[in-house]
């Protein structure tokens, strides 16, 4: 029993890392017309990164910014690179093992620099100490598109206090602009609250799924978790701007598919069982989706009254032609 205890607590942690913390990671504005360096820079490795060690607050992961430096802690050579160059996770090609190799990195801004040129200023620390060398280039790319359905949509306003922080919670992540991720727990689910999507409910679900409630969600909000359920770009064409209330269900393979994707080192050997990269031939487009019942992410969002439609798209992309595993000497 308690074996069993863990390895659903360790999914949930798994979860809430790669849905909702490493996002706020990528936030950014528009790239600023003549890009700095760093005035100094600190490059150490971080070693693999733990969920529940995250969620325990024993592993710090993010980035600060401010106007004098920025403060790096336990990112990949993938997550710098999405930052660097203001793209989404599958805007980038390269060796799996950026995903792997973690570092902490404290960078002096110059006095004539400000906070949002920092992407610019990852760009030339990458090229200068790791050696990185890419090339952007358009392909055709499964691009899903979120719509209404036919009947319309089934969707739940959100409450109007459904924006309450548990004031007890300790801040475990956090982005510019978006304030920290907090997070309580008790003996059989995680509540996540940090913007846009409000306080999130992570449980154990029916069968072999873990249940996500959203209580306070937009429809980017929805595309956004969806673009990382199904590793495949998400764009909402609703047309709906209200804010509601969401339960969507995800398998323990697309759980691990995605802990694996990330990089991120499972929390113990129940992490998902079975096949660890999901059941993507079931989901239209190759992509992950569906788990060993037969319940996909697909069918979760036609009960809210919504549909995917699958279709290709030119993307500009990301092609890592370099990159070195580790940093020249600080």
């Amino acid at each position: 029993m308690v074996k069993k205890k863990r390895r659903v607590k360790g999914m949930r942690t798994s979860v809430v890392f790669l849905l909702f913390a490493t996002p706020l990671l990528a936030q950014t504005t528009a790239a600023p017309a003549h890009p700095l360096a760093f005035e100094v820079a600190s490059i150490k490795p971080a070693g693999p990164l733990n969920p529940m060690q995250v969620m325990t607050g024993q592993q710090r992961v993010g980035m600060k910014v401010d106007a004098a430096r920025v403060d790096i802690a336990n990112l990949s050579l993938a997550d710098l690179i999405r930052i660097a160059y203001r793209v989404k996770p599958y805007q980038i090609t390269g060796p799996d093992w950026m995903k792997r190799e973690r570092f902490d990195i404290l960078g002096k801004l110059p006095e004539s620099a400000s906070p949002d040129q920092v992407p610019e200023m990852l760009q030339e620390l990458l090229a200068e100490r790791f050696k990185l060398a890419v090339h952007r280039e358009t392909k055709e790319h499964v691009v899903f598109a979120l719509v209404v359905g036919k009947n319309g949509p089934k969707l739940v306003e959100a409450r109007p206090d459904a924006s309450s922080v548990t004031e007890s919670a300790p801040p475990i992540a956090s982005g510019r602009g978006s304030g920290p991720i907090q997070l309580s727990a008790d003996a059989t689910s995680l509540i996540i609250s940090a913007e846009p999507t409000g306080p999130i409910k992570v449980s154990e679900g029916t069968g072999r799924t873990m249940q996500l409630e959203a209580r306070k969600a937009t429809m980017a909000a929805l595309a956004d978790m969806l673009s990382r359920i199904l590793d495949r770009p998400v764009v909402d064409a609703t047309g709906l701007k209200g804010v509601y209330q969401l339960t969507l269900n995800l398998s323990q393979q697309d759980m691990h598919a995605m802990v694996e994707a990330a990089g991120v080192m499972p929390p113990g050997p129940g992490m998902g069982g079975g096949d660890s990269h999901g059941a993507g031939s079931d989901a239209p487009g190759g992509t992950r989706g569906s788990d060993i019942s037969g319940n996909s992410v697909f069918e979760n969002i036609q009960q809210l009254g919504l549909k995917l439609e699958a279709g290709k798209g030119p993307m500009e992309m990301i092609v890592v032609d370099h990159l070195e595993k580790a940093p020249t000497k600080n």
